[in-house]
This record gives C-alpha cells, structure tokens and sequence, in this order.
C-alpha cells in the first residue's frame, strides 16, 4: 500500500540537520575532535535539591497516577517566583503547566485561531514559532528584524490593512537565535500597540535568566496593561537545567488561559507528579545557583566572541539566550556549505542561520554548552584550518 502523509510533512524533513549529525557521527568514529556546538542543550546539573524532591516523589506510589490539574503548592510557587523576581502578581486562574514551552507554543494557536487567521512572527525566529500557528491553520506572516532597527519589530510602520486581520503575534526577548535583547521601552510601547490593533501578544520569555552584561531580563506582564491582551511561556529548562523534565508555564491573560487549559485537556493528563515537585523545590530554592550559572554563561560567552573577534571573525557579544549569532566570514556566501566546511576543516559544529528564517541567511548559530577552555580550543582550531583566511 502507498501511504500518502499529510502535505504539512514536508515541512519537517530533517534536511541539513541530518546530515550535519551524521558527519559528527562519521569524525567521531574516526577518532578526530569534535567541539558540538549546535544543540541547545544545558551541559549544566540541576540542582541537588531539585534532584532529590524528584527523586523523593518517584519513591512514592501515589505519585504516579494522573495528575490532572497541578499542585496547589506548584501554583504557589510560580506566584512567588514572578512576584519575587520580576514583580508580577498572579492570580491562579492565571497559570497552567505545559510539557515545555515548544509543547505550548506548538499548540496554544489552536485555541486562539481558526485557519485563516493571521500570526506574525519574527523572521528570524525559533522555528517552532511558525511551525505551531501552521499546525493550527493559521496564515503566518513574518516580520523583519533587522539591524537598523535595533532587531526590533517596528511596529510604527506595519501595514494597516494587514493588522486589521492579525490575530496573534508571537515576540521573544532574549531572542534565540539572533541573541538580542529588547528595552522596557519596547514593552511599553508594543501593549498599547497591540491593544489597539485588537493583536493578541504570546511572549515566550525561556531566557530571562540568561542575559549578559548587567542587562536586566524582564516579564512582558510588569506591564500594567498587558494581561489584556498577552500570555507569557516561562520554562524551567534554562534556567534550571530541567530540560528533560519538560516543565515550564503559560501566564496572564485568564480568558487564554483558561481555553488553552481546556484544549490541551483533551491531549494529556497533567504533568506528572515527580516532575512538579522538582518543579516547586526550583522555583522556591534558593536564587544564588541561577545567578551564578548566568556568570558562567558570560565566560563562555567571552571565549567564544572574544576569541572569535581576536582571530578576525567579528561576532557581536551575545546579549542574552544560550547562544550567539554571528555573520559568515568574509569569503563565503552560503551559511549551510560554511557549516560543513567549518565542521570538515576545525570540528566545530554551529547550526546554520538560514534554519531560523530568510533573514537568517548568511549567518551561523553556536550554543554555548562546552567549558570556555574547551571553547577556547575550538577558537584555536578555527584559526589554524585557515579559513579565516580567504
């Protein structure tokens, strides 16, 4: 029988990544260096008491039914924490658990949209950000961030017509992949923006604890007037290491809240237990172990753009985000033939910018997930493949 998938798959071929992972596979079976810089997993250990409040939980039978709803101390727990940390209160009627953020933005289109309807996204973006509006039917739209205008959306001079039709946009700072920040003055001026044009805002805030330089990372909800019209994702996989764990929440406004906790009661059955009360211990521990890893982020950071630019590869200082953005040397038009040969010649793997959108051609991504002596080798490496050179 031939089975015919749905046209939508087409979207989801492993491509470049694929391949990339399999010459990683090839030069590691050979026994030749290999400085994975791709994939934006924390190389960091959660902390020992959120290990053991899972592993105590685990050790309880009880623990493993469904959960259905989250715990009331779990609830609790967020409201502390965006109190305590950006100076938010929430209601709990404002809050829901999802398994990550890339779960909720995959699906909380769903239940904002009917297809047709228009979602705005940052171009470049997180792929995920135009992959979940897609799922729900959605017409997704681009908007530019350029470096004129400070790799801000700007919002003054969007066609009118357009935004009459738009129903949500998704906006993130720190921005992965192009590590950029935004100003309050942003925040202030894209609410009022967005309530007027009737545009539901979706904030994915995954790396407010990772930002750079005495920047400060803030919640899209200090705002006064945004719950009435935007909803925040904030993740405990960055900041606390819990990525596997899959815990992370959608807050502000009670109304898309509510639909999406609705939605996705027909697609599981709460977040499991053990999880939960890791999540509590994180959220409630102690605030230092955060701070310090943001410090030992910025090392890495250092190394890499530092040493990059020190070699005569001028990369811009990442403002935020796990990772860093950088132009293609000069000599080489094609992101994704760079990416090879920079993997073939030196050992570093970097994602190509073209995988997060057109503006992202000619561009590389790096994650900052080794040492900084261990990235520091790789600078090394790059310098004397010699192909800086060109």
């Amino acid at each position: 029988m031939d089975i015919q998938l749905a046209s939508r798959m087409k979207d989801f071929e492993e491509g470049i990544f694929q391949l990339l992972n399999e010459k990683k596979l090839k030069r590691e079976q050979s026994g030749e260096k290999v400085y994975n810089l791709s994939v934006g997993t924390p190389d960091f250990k959660p902390a020992e008491h959120i290990m053991k409040a899972v592993s105590d939980a685990a050790s309880k039978p009880e623990n493993y039914k469904y959960s259905l709803t989250e715990l009331p101390e779990l609830i609790e727990a967020v409201q502390s924490r965006y109190k305590n940390r950006y100076g938010v209160e929430l209601l709990k009627d404002e809050i829901m658990s999802v398994y990550g953020s890339q779960e909720g933005i995959a699906h909380i289109c769903m239940s904002l949209c009917d297809p047709g309807d228009i979602v705005l996204v940052p171009d470049p973006g997180y792929p995920i950000f135009s992959i979940g509006p897609s799922l729900a039917g959605a017409d997704v739209r681009t908007y530019e961030l350029t470096e004129e205008n400070n790799y801000l959306p700007d919002l003054e001079n969007m066609d009118r017509a357009l935004l009459k039709k738009v129903k949500c946009m998704i906006v993130s700072y720190p921005l992965n992949p192009i590590c950029k920040t935004a100003p309050w003055e942003f925040y202030e001026k894209l609410i009022p923006w967005a309530i007027e044009n009737e545009i539901i805002i979706i904030h994915d805030n995954a790396y407010s604890d990772i930002i750079y330089d005495g920047r400060e990372g803030r919640s899209i909800l200090a705002h006064p007037r945004a719950k009435e019209t935007a909803v925040e994702f904030y993740s405990l996989s960055k900041s606390y290491n819990y990525t596997g764990a899959r815990m992370s929440f959608l807050v502000g406004n009670s109304r898309i809240v509510e639909a999406f906790k609705r939605l996705r009661s027909q697609i599981d059955y709460g977040i499991f237990l053990p999880v939960q009360y890791g999540a509590i211990a994180a959220l409630t521990g102690p605030d230092n172990i955060v701070k310090e890893q943001r410090a030992k982020y910025q090392e890495r950071r250092d190394a890499l753009c530092g040493g990059l630019r020190d070699i005569g590869w001028p990369i811009e200082d990442s403002e935020g985000t796990m990772f860093a953005w950088a132009k293609i040397p000069k000599g080489y038009d094609d992101d994704v033939e760079f990416v090879m040969e920079l993997m073939e010649k030196t050992g570093v793997v970097c994602t190509p910018g073209s995988s997060f959108g057109a503006l992202g051609k000619g561009h590389v991504r790096f994650a900052l997930v080794l040492p900084p002596e261990t990235i520091k080798e790789a600078v090394a490496s790059i310098d004397a493949s010699g192909m800086l050179k060109k």
